[in-house]
């Protein structure tokens, strides 16, 4: 029962890692948490990089993610041995 439990936290903490990546921007390089847009002045037409505060996660937050994910999904497979004492 606790590996069943186990077996299905790891794959759904890989499975929120893999969305939250795809619905953040799948960005393919590093993790970000400021990102620069460009604006336009209204009055003399001229773009001009703005900085904002915004939290990228990257290709290694994804694969970290994933992987500890499928680690603990993993880790259920090993034979669980009990040092029982005869008698």
């Amino acid at each position: 029962m606790f590996r069943r439990f186990l077996r299905f936290t790891g794959l759904a903490l890989a499975a929120f890692v893999v969305v939250f990546w795809l619905l953040s921007g799948a960005d393919r390089g590093w993790t970000k948490t400021s990102v620069a847009t460009r604006q336009v002045d209204e009055v003399t037409g001229l773009e001009y990089p703005v900085i904002e505060k915004r939290f990228v996660p990257g290709i290694e937050f994804l694969a970290l993610g994933t992987l500890a994910g499928l680690a603990l999904t993993a880790s259920t497979f090993f034979p669980i041995s009990t040092n029982k004492k005869n008698p």
